[in-house]
C-alpha cells in the first residue's frame, strides 16, 4: 500500500496529484446497450487534431484542469502551475510523473522567480503511472463521460469535455475513489 506523501501532511500542503492527456475527435468507443445484432456505426473522418488537457485531483475530491488546442510545453505547464495558485490557497504539494515538460527550464525558471515559496513539485518513481490518481480520473472522463462521443470539430469537443468535467466535479466520491485506488489515504 502506498502512503501518503509526507511532505505534503508534515507541511500542511494541499496535495495536489497531476497528469496531462490528450482528447481526440475520435470517439472512445465502448459496450453499448444496442439490440443483439444491431451494432451502432460511428462515422468519422480520421483526423489528429485533439485538445491536451492538464488535470489535478486532492484527496479531497476536487478537481482542477486547464486545457488547450497545442500539446503541454513548459510554457503550458507553468500556466497550469499558475492556475493551481490562483485556485488553491496555502501551500501545494504537486505529485507527478518525470516527463521532461516537467523538469523543462520554463519550470525551472518559475520556481526559482517565486513560484517555490508556495509550490513544491514532486515526481512519481519512473514508470509508475499506476501511482498516479489522476490516471483513474482520465480513465473515467473517457471511459463514462464521454464514451461513445462523436465530435465533429474542436470547438464542440470543447464544449463537450467542459460540461464532462462539470459532472465530474460534482461527483467527489468517484474522485476520492481514485485517489484512494493506488492506496493513498
Amino acid at each position: 500500500m502506498a502512503r501518503a506523501p509526507k511532505k505534503g501532511a508534515d507541511e500542511g500542503r494541499t496535495v495536489i496529484f497531476a497528469d496531462q492527456t490528450g482528447l481526440y475527435l475520435l470517439p472512445m468507443a465502448v459496450r453499448t446497450y444496442a439490440p443483439t445484432g444491431q451494432t451502432p456505426v460511428l462515422r468519422e473522418t480520421l483526423t489528429r487534431d485533439h485538445l491536451s488537457v492538464m488535470a489535478g485531483v486532492t484527496p479531497e475530491g476536487k478537481l482542477y484542469q486547464l486545457t488547450q488546442e497545442e500539446a503541454f510545453n513548459g510554457e503550458g505547464v507553468v500556466r497550469f502551475l499558475r492556475h493551481l495558485l490562483r485556485q488553491v490557497k496555502g501551500k501545494l504539494l504537486v505529485l507527478w510523473d518525470g516527463a521532461p515538460i516537467h523538469r523543462c527550464k520554463e519550470v525551472k525558471m518559475f520556481l526559482s522567480e517565486g513560484g517555490a515559496k508556495r509550490l513544491h513539485l514532486e515526481p512519481f518513481p519512473g514508470y509508475s503511472p499506476d501511482l498516479n490518481p489522476q490516471e483513474g480520473v482520465w480513465s473515467y472522463l473517457k471511459r463514462v463521460e464521454l464514451k461513445n462521443l462523436c465530435c465533429h470539430d474542436l470547438s464542440e469537443l470543447g464544449a463537450e469535455l467542459k460540461k464532462a468535467f462539470h459532472r465530474l466535479r460534482h461527483k467527489t466520491d468517484i474522485l476520492k475513489a481514485c485517489v484512494r485506488q493506488p492506496g493513498f489515504y
